[in-house]
């Protein structure tokens, strides 16, 4: 009998969670309470709906015997949106995460990240080793985060409508508007925040131990500095999306069951 398609998508009653510095974060979990762990972390101006559920990734997990927990990270989804570029540092995604898990009680798990959320992954897994087994990092970038927005153009396109000339930039305000309950400024300043360093990030002279597996999309624009990322990675390997781009690779069919398989590994 096929399953209907709102129970695929259907999402649980969110439970709320509240950072370190009192943000509070929108957290779901499906799957048997004693099965092992994957904490699944969504992409810039995406949410765990979006990036997770819509795409099969949480049913595809809880087949496999995994238990899913999942938060929409702050300034998306159902969780708090600040618009201080003070509170979206690399550190404090980070640390959100590891509030998440303890919250939940859970002293170890797997991670699977994509863009935004794989960023994050790269210094959660670098940073709990003891506590991330392994890891599947998607979309993965190198270089300063979010670089290639401009910033000045859509503070004007939020002022007053300012047309954006700036191809890039219209793809990522593009990419914010297609999901429901975005908040433009909330992004912006946590494009602002992670930028603020100036720094390169994921660095790659300082890789994380763990085993990772890196996949990004063969028609993505950034897949040379992921592959880069993943050979600078002691236990690393990467797996080309077939025929994706950054967008719709977390749909893959082949993304999904490469990243069970690496998982069943541990």
């Amino acid at each position: 009998m096929a399953v209907p398609l709102s129970d695929l998508t259907s999402m649980p009653e969110p439970q709320q969670v509240y950072a370190a510095d009192g943000t509070r974060l929108a957290t779901y979990t499906w799957g048997e309470p004693d099965a092992p762990v994957v904490v699944i972390v969504h992409g810039f101006a995406s949410n765990a709906r979006d990036n997770w559920v819509l795409t099969g990734w949480v049913r595809e997990l809880t087949r496999a015997g995994y238990r899913v927990l999942a938060l929409d990270q702050r300034g998306h989804g159902l969780s708090e949106k600040p618009h201080d570029p003070d509170g979206y540092r690399i550190r404090t995604l980070v640390t959100d995460v590891e509030t998440v898990m303890d919250t939940y009680l859970v002293d170890d798990a797997f991670y699977v990240g994509y863009s935004l959320g794989a960023r994050v992954g790269w210094e959660v897994v670098r940073e709990l080793p003891h506590r991330i087994g392994r890891a599947v990092l998607g979309g993965v970038p190198d270089g300063i985060p979010l670089a290639r927005l401009d910033l000045d153009q859509v503070r004007g396109y939020i002022a007053d409508g300012t047309p954006v000339a700036d191809r890039t930039t219209q793809n990522y305000i593009a990419l914010t508007e297609r999901v429901p309950g975005n908040d433009l400024q909330a992004l912006v300043a946590l494009a602002e925040g992670m930028r603020a360093s100036g720094m390169i990030d994921p660095d790659p002279s300082d890789a994380p131990t763990r085993p990772i597996l890196f996949a990004t999309g063969s028609k993505d624009a950034i897949i040379e500095g992921s592959r880069a990322l993943a050979s600078a990675t002691p236990d690393g390997r990467f797996f080309e999306i077939p025929n994706r781009n950054h967008f719709n690779a977390p749909g893959s069919r082949d993304f999904k069951d490469a990243a069970v398989a690496f998982l069943a590994e541990a």
